[in-house]
């Protein structure tokens, strides 16, 4: 059923590589390289099948999503979205949770050093494949080169969009060669023309298929998946053109211009013409929200880019739900749980939860109060009682609490597979990382930026769910966003373009001199600058 992956697989072992090498790596063990490349088919399973070994993963720091530690938990878990009380003996971890929620991170973090090597890692072997696709190239002339070639750098654009958007300034490599040592660092306004011209120059050549389906590009990068980016990319512009994001002073979006379609077109302009790009290509809202996040939900209308899961064919993991539940609970699904992640105040206040207002897709997306097994029945704690989970009793800590196990509403979002394996973590569920309900909202952001009335886009996402109609604004489209995509990972992303990262939540005080913006990009990790005396610090660390 899920073809792709399966080739995706068999080149695994030869990409493990270890981290303290990441720039010196030399893949596929066992192979030569005149075998690994020496006809079409090979190409294509060593230069192109085999990098999407780097989307999921099933180790921390690896992945886009899907694992701990890593570029997810760095996005959700320093926000007003989620937050990893410590609960006596567990989840301290020497403060590394309390760290991220506090924007006390530091530059010597091993957590932030690992997802800057996975990275870099990606980058630097989608550099290698297209040096062995272009040898390859210059002695044959297959037609599908020019989609492969195409799809590697679209692949290598998008790693770069997660770089830059954690790390602001970084080394700009486009070659597989060279050391850590010697790597030359950018500005993020460089890194960020280089994405989008990457984006705009491959999409012409990528495959209109969807992404999210099995199929022959099930996984991978299409041009639906380079549109979303570059809507994305635009929406942030007054973000990612700022080289100096601690001196007050932003760029304007509407002065900022992208040659598209042959038209100059500002920031909010060309956000506007790739979400129209993505409606045209027949993306829409599945009538059922929860059916985006179903087990077997590769028949989606609105998914357009997932991380394929299987719990019999791939490695992949799904670590969120795992973690968040109470062991009882886990346990009455057969599965295993580890009593974590829970929400944060803000979203209770956010969603109305408590009051007759309440947001329905809260019920989609957390379980709190009582909670029940598939069957109907309570779910008991130890001492036979039933398990409530109490949203607002969270705190940073609910140590030695009458909550110590049970505060904190946690994370529901995707269907339950109680067949899953691995305590749950290898489930059915395919992992959302961009769907149709976000080009809706970034439609209806760019077009209130831009003086334009935003809200029919906005009322087609609450209109789903029964929610009210409400006017377009700035304010509440932030919230909105917040309700829709609740544990989809785009909280720190969405603060830092509102302006809104640094201030105090609740349980968190803002750092002495964060307000002039500093954390809203993360250190070059120690390690690195010790390598290379070339790289320079990002301010404020």
């Amino acid at each position: 059923m899920k073809k792709l992956y399966i080739y995706m697989l068999a080149c695994s072992a030869a990409m493990n590589i270890s981290c303290s090498s990441f720039l010196e790596e030399h893949p596929r063990d066992g192979l030569s390289k005149e075998e690994a490349y020496s006809n079409i088919s090979a190409l294509y399973r060593n230069g192109v099948a085999s990098l999407y070994n780097y989307v999921g993963s099933y180790k921390d720091s690896e992945g886009l999503q899907g694992t701990g530690r890593g570029i997810y938990d760095l996005n959700t878990f320093t926000t007003d979205e989620a937050i990893m009380p410590t609960r006596g003996g567990d989840w301290y971890d020497g403060g590394f949770w309390q760290g991220l929620y506090l924007h006390q991170w530091g530059v010597s973090s091993d957590a932030i050093l690992n997802t800057w090597e996975y990275l870099f890692r990606s980058i630097k072997q989608c550099n290698y494949s297209l040096e062995q696709i272009g040898q390859y190239a210059a002695t044959h002339s297959d037609k599908e080169l020019p989609a492969y070639q195409a799809e590697v750098r679209a692949l290598r654009a998008m790693f770069y969009y997660y770089t830059m958007d954690l790390f602001g300034r970084v080394p700009l490599i486009t070659s597989s060669g060279g050391g850590d040592k010697t790597m030359l660092q950018a500005e993020r306004d460089v890194i960020f023309t280089f994405i989008v011209k990457e984006l705009q120059e491959t999409a012409p050549f990528l495959s209109e298929e969807r992404s999210n389906t099995p199929g022959t590009y099930y996984g991978r990068m299409t041009r639906a998946v380079a549109y979303f980016l570059l809507a994305k990319l635009a929406l942030n512009a007054e973000v990612y053109m700022d080289a100096d994001w601690t001196d007050g002073v932003y760029p304007e979006g509407s002065a900022i211009y992208f040659t598209v379609d042959g038209k100059q077109l500002n920031a909010w302009q060309t956000t506007q013409f790739y979400c129209a790009e993505l409606a045209r290509m027949g993306y829409r809202l599945e009538n059922d929200y929860s059916s985006n996040f179903a087990i077997f939900n590769e028949s989606s209308q609105e998914n357009i880019f997932v991380i394929p899961m299987s719990k019999t064919l791939y490695t992949n993991q799904m670590q969120y739900l795992f973690r968040s539940r109470h062991y009882n609970h886990a346990k009455a699904y057969g599965l295993g749980g580890e009593n974590g992640s829970s929400a944060a105040l803000e979203v209770l206040q956010t969603f109305g939860y408590g009051t007759d207002a309440v947001d329905p897709r809260f019920e989609y997306c957390y379980f709190a109060d009582e909670v029940y097994d598939l069957q109907g029945n309570p779910v008991l704690l130890d001492n036979g009682e039933p398990l409530i989970y109490y949203p607002d009793k969270v705190a940073l800590d609910v140590s030695n609490t009458e909550y110590e196990q049970t505060a904190g509403a946690r994370m529901k979002k995707y269907e339950v597979d109680n067949t899953a394996l691995k305590d749950g973590k290898l489930m059915d569920n395919d992992i959302v990382l961009f769907r149709y309900a976000d080009v809706l909202l970034m439609m209806s952001e760019a077009k209130v930026r831009n003086g334009e009335d935003g809200t029919a886009e906005l009322n087609e996402v609450r209109g789903r769910v029964g929610a009210p109609y409400r006017e377009a604004t700035l304010d509440n489209l932030l919230s909105e966003r917040q309700l829709e995509l609740a544990w989809e990972g785009w909280r720190r992303q969405d603060l830092i373009r509102f302006h809104q990262f640094t201030r105090s939540y609740s349980f968190r005080p803002q750092l002495p001199g964060e307000a002039d913006g500093y954390t809203t990009v993360f250190p070059i990790p120690a390690k690195v600058i010790d390598m290379n005396g070339l790289l320079k610090q990002n301010p404020g660390y």
